[in-house]
C-alpha cells in the first residue's frame, strides 16, 4: 500500500472521529447548565435544574479523576445565539467539560453544537424535540427528556380510539411545537383520524383569543395543544373563559409539566390527562430525592421532569467519566452508553447505543380534583404505565444519521 493512501486513510478516519477534547488543566472541571431563567420555562427548568447538577455531584463525592466538579449556570433567554455564545465561552475559557439541561428545543440544539464542536458532552434534559436523537443526532448527545414523538404516540392513539377522529393543532411557533404537530398529526392520521387545521403563536404570547377562536371554529372534536409552559398555562387558562372546557370539543395536552398544573391550580387543570416519566410522589424513592432537592434549592416548590432528569443525566454522566478514565466527549459517551442508568427516579430507563436516545416508561396521569387532594404537591393519579419501547421511535424509523438502516 503507498504511503499516500496511508496518509489519506488516516485523514479520513480522524475526520470522522471527530475533535479530540484536550483533557482539562488545573483542579477543576465545570458541568454548565444552560436553561431559561427569565421567561416562561423559568419555572420548569430554571434555578431548580442548577440545584439538581448541584444535588447529583455531591452524592458523587464532588470529584472525579482527581478534579473539583463545580456546577455553573446561565440564562439563555430563550435565543439560540445567546445560548450558543454562552455554552462556547464555557467550554473555552470555564473548563466546562459537559452542558446539561438545554432549555427550549431552540437554544438546546444550539448548546449541543457547540458541545459537539468542542468534543465534550451535551445532556439534554430540558430539549423535547426529537432532533437531539434524531436528525441532529451525535456520538457527543443523549436525550433524556422523552421528545415529542413519544409524547404524541402516548396521546394520540387512545385519543381516537375513544371517538376523538377530527383535531386542531394551536402551537407554540418555534422548533418544539412544529415537531410536536408533525408527529401527532402523523399518529391521528395513521389511526384513522383528520387533521383539520392548526394556528401557531409566537413563544412567550399573552392574548390567545384568535386561536382559540380559530381552534372552535374548526368544529374539530379535539383541540391539541402543542405547547409547553407558560404558554401552555395561559392557554388553558383563556380556552376556559372561552368555554373550550364546557364544550363538546376536548381539549389535549402532549407535554404538561408539574409547574404548569401548581401555576393554573386544580380548579382549572383538573381532569387534564397527559403523559410523564417522573412524578416526585410516586413512591418513597421520589419522595425521599424531593426532599433532599427542596433542601439543597432552599424552597419547598415540587420538583418537574426537567429537575428529575438533570440529576440521573448529571449522575450517569459523572459515572461514565469515572469508568472511562477521560473528559473526551466520544469516550464519555461510548461508556454512557454501555453502563446501565442506575439512578431510580425513571423507570426502565437505558441509554440506546446508536442514537443517544434515552428510553424509558412513561405514566399516563390525570391532574386530580381540589377536593382529592390531600397535601401540597398530591396533583396526579396514575392511570398506567406504559413501556418506553412501545412509545419512542424505533431504530427502524430513527432520522439519527448514525443509524445503519
Amino acid at each position: 500500500m503507498s504511503a499516500r493512501i496511508v496518509l489519506a486513510m488516516t485523514t479520513l478516519a480522524l475526520a470522522c472521529a471527530g475533535p479530540v477534547m484536550a483533557e482539562p488543566t488545573g483542579d477543576v472541571v465545570r458541568i454548565g447548565v444552560s436553561n431559561d431563567r427569565s421567561g416562561i420555562y423559568t419555572d420548569v427548568g430554571g434555578p431548580g435544574s442548577e440545584y439538581a447538577t448541584r444535588l447529583a455531584v455531591k452524592d458523587f463525592g464532588g470529584t472525579v479523576l482527581g478534579k473539583r466538579i463545580e456546577v455553573i449556570g446561565a440564562d439563555t433567554q430563550n435565543k439560540a445565539d445567546v445560548a450558543s455564545s454562552v455554552v462556547r465561552r464555557w467550554f473555552d475559557t470555564q473548563n466546562v467539560v459537559a452542558v446539561v439541561d438545554g432549555g427550549a428545543s431552540s437554544t438546546g440544539l444550539a448548546a449541543a453544537y457547540v458541545a459537539k464542536e468542542k468534543n465534550g458532552t451535551a445532556l439534554i434534559s430540558g430539549g423535547f424535540a426529537g432532533d437531539f436523537s434524531g436528525k441532529q443526532c451525535s456520538q457527543v448527545i443523549t436525550q433524556w427528556a422523552p421528545d415529542t414523538y413519544a409524547l404524541a404516540n402516548a396521546v394520540v392513539r387512545g385519543a381516537v380510539e375513544q371517538g376523538g377522529k377530527s383535531w386542531y393543532f394551536i402551537t407554540s411557533d418555534y422548533v418544539f411545537g412544529k415537531s410536536l404537530e408533525a408527529n401527532a398529526s402523523r399518529f391521528v392520521e395513521r389511526a384513522g383520524g383528520k387533521v383539520l387545521g392548526s394556528a401557531r403563536h409566537p413563544l412567550g404570547a399573552t392574548d390567545f383569543a384568535s386561536f382559540i377562536l380559530q381552534a372552535q371554529a374548526s368544529q374539530a372534536q379535539v383541540i391539541g395543544l402543542a405547547s409547553a409552559g407558560g404558554d401552555l398555562v395561559n392557554l388553558i387558562k383563556q380556552a376556559q373563559e372561552f368555554g373550550v372546557t364546557q364544550s363538546k370539543q376536548r381539549m389535549l395536552t402532549f407535554l404538561t409539566f408539574i409547574t404548569d398544573v401548581a401555576a393554573m391550580g386544580l380548579p382549572v387543570a383538573q381532569g387534564l390527562v397527559f403523559p410523564d416519566a417522573f412524578y416526585w410522589d410516586a413512591d418513597d424513592d421520589t419522595r425521599a430525592w424531593t426532599r433532599r432537592w427542596q433542601k439543597e434549592a432552599g424552597w419547598d416548590k415540587v420538583p418537574s421532569i426537567v429537575h428529575a432528569l438533570s440529576y440521573v443525566a448529571t449522575t450517569h454522566y459523572l459515572q461514565a467519566v469515572q469508568a472511562a478514565g477521560t473528559f473526551d466527549g466520544v469516550a464519555v459517551n461510548r461508556k454512557m452508553r454501555e453502563l446501565p442508568i442506575t439512578t431510580r427516579l425513571i423507570k426502565n430507563a437505558r441509554v440506546r447505543p446508536e442514537d443517544g436516545r434515552v428510553i424509558m416508561d412513561l405514566y399516563l396521569v390525570e391532574v386530580k380534583k381540589p377536593s382529592e387532594s390531600r397535601h401540597p404537591g398530591d396533583f396526579y393519579r396514575i392511570l398506567s404505565t406504559v413501556p418506553g419501547d412501545q412509545v419512542f421511535v424505533s431504530l427502524a424509523d430513527s432520522e439519527c444519521p448514525l443509524v445503519r438502516h
